[in-house]
């Protein structure tokens, strides 16, 4: 029997695409809590596996050849998880091509400009002292809103963000994009990616994955120990 695959992770969206994906594919896993408001990751024994001290990271004892491997980047686990299973990575060349320049798009665009929105819009005003800043709040903002006109455009001519398929691209998007009204977003006139939203939360593995441990999530606005620590503060 194969040994589960550890889970290093903490309830946010970049912890519920492994999460998510781990229950799509139906590999076994054992979860790792990282409290990064504590400062979890920046311990040495989770640094050895994730050296950027950011989670979510897998340490699968069935790696290549059989021997345990380590990943850091959500990203790059989803690759893998892809590879591993033959799952979700699009059944041929064009298809794969198509998944991994959304996933990318998820990578480099969203997850970042949607980050930053969190960040303006609702943490750094509730720092001590507060930083309410018009010109972030607008930056960001608009541009998670251009972000998702582009997403509308492609999910007008495809029923998944690659195509007719559903994929590691959309594991990846979809923990960000739900999260629309906390990025102060806007998207009645964007009714397919109103459409696409509803049938990815509407999957069984995706609520489960998105429900991991959800208890445990809190936003850093109403802890100051924990800005201190996920935002580089001094004092």
């Amino acid at each position: 029997m194969t040994a589960p695959i550890d889970l290093f992770y903490w309830p946010t969206p970049n912890g519920w695409k492994i999460s998510i994906a781990l229950e799509e594919m139906g590999l076994d896993y054992t979860t790792h809590l990282i409290n990064i408001g504590t400062g979890a990751q920046f311990t040495p024994e989770f640094l050895a596996i994730s050296p950027n001290n950011r989670m979510p990271a897998i340490t699968d004892p069935d790696g290549p050849d059989g021997a345990p491997v380590s990943i850091f980047e959500s990203g790059a686990i989803l690759q893998y998880l892809a590879r591993k299973t033959g799952q979700f990575g699009g059944p041929n060349e064009r298809a794969r091509i198509a998944v991994e320049q959304w996933l990318m798009w998820q990578m480099g665009g969203l997850g970042p400009m949607a980050g930053q929105a969190h960040h303006f819009l609702t943490y750094a005003p509730a720092m001590d002292p507060p930083h309410d800043l018009p010109y972030a709040k607008d930056r960001y903002r608009n541009e998670v809103s251009r972000l998702y006109r582009v997403l509308d455009t492609q999910l007008a001519t495809h029923e998944y963000v690659a195509g007719d398929f559903y994929s590691i691209a959309d594991m990846a998007i979809w923990p960000w994009a739900h999260l629309w009204k906390r990025q102060e977003q806007d998207i009645e006139d964007k009714p397919n990616l109103v459409r696409w939203l509803d049938l990815v939360g509407a999957r069984a593995a995706v609520r489960k994955g998105r429900d991991l441990e959800a208890d445990k999530r809190a936003s850093p606005s109403d802890n100051k120990a924990s800005q201190k620590i996920l935002f580089g503060q001094k004092g």
